[in-house]
């Protein structure tokens, strides 16, 4: 039997970035841009999110606890960059909503059962997120006016599957989203805010 041209197998990755960027808007969250590309990397998805809701409620409570987990370090050091994107311009004035507003950098990971890098987890090492903090840097430099947002960094872990015929699958439990498309079906399986801080390589 021939190889099929690549062409005519699915981009599962874009697929899955579909997926997630469908129920990011589902929630609240407004898609900002796919794929953003410089010479440090790309991002996945950009989000940008008004923060007068639970999502953001829960951010400022996580912030005012001191939560090690979630971004303290990525604040502090954002607002370092913010000083520098600012440098040589004069201040303006922030407005609350302004103060409020959450911009995610959402890396995506879609896997088939039995990947080796545990459903793509493991493929966030420190050098994919240096690289994830980098491209960050250059949007925020591009977009100056979003510097002064909270800046988190998320991951989302899609589980991808052949769709067997004549066979109705079933969505499970934990899926947070799911969708069908090019015979896959795909699950939106986990989705973790502030998956890692701010890292640049000196």
């Amino acid at each position: 039997m021939a190889n099929l041209p690549p062409s005519h197998y699915p981009d599962i990755g874009q697929i899955g970035e579909d997926l997630v960027a469908q129920w990011l808007e589902s929630t609240g969250w407004v898609i900002l841009h796919r794929r953003f590309a410089c010479r440090w990397g790309e991002i996945d998805i950009i989000a940008q999110h008004p923060g007068n809701t639970e999502e953001a409620e829960g951010q400022r409570g996580r912030e005012a606890e001191g939560d090690k987990r979630d971004n303290s370090s990525l604040s502090t050091q954002h607002s370092a960059l913010s000083e520098k994107l600012r440098a040589g311009v004069p201040p303006v004035e922030q407005t609350s909503v302004t103060q409020h507003c959450i911009l995610a950098f959402v890396e995506v990971k879609t896997r088939s059962s039995g990947s080796w890098d545990a459903g793509g987890r493991s493929a966030i090492a420190l050098q994919k997120q240096a690289k994830i903090s980098r491209t960050a840097e250059i949007f925020l430099a591009e977009y100056p006016e979003k510097a002064d947002y909270t800046c988190r960094f998320d991951v989302a872990i899609v589980f991808c599957q052949r769709s067997l015929k004549n066979t109705k699958s079933k969505v499970p439990q934990e899926a947070l989203a799911s969708s069908s498309a090019a015979g896959y079906q795909f699950y939106l399986q986990e989705y973790i805010r502030a998956a890692f801080d701010f890292v640049i390589d000196s």
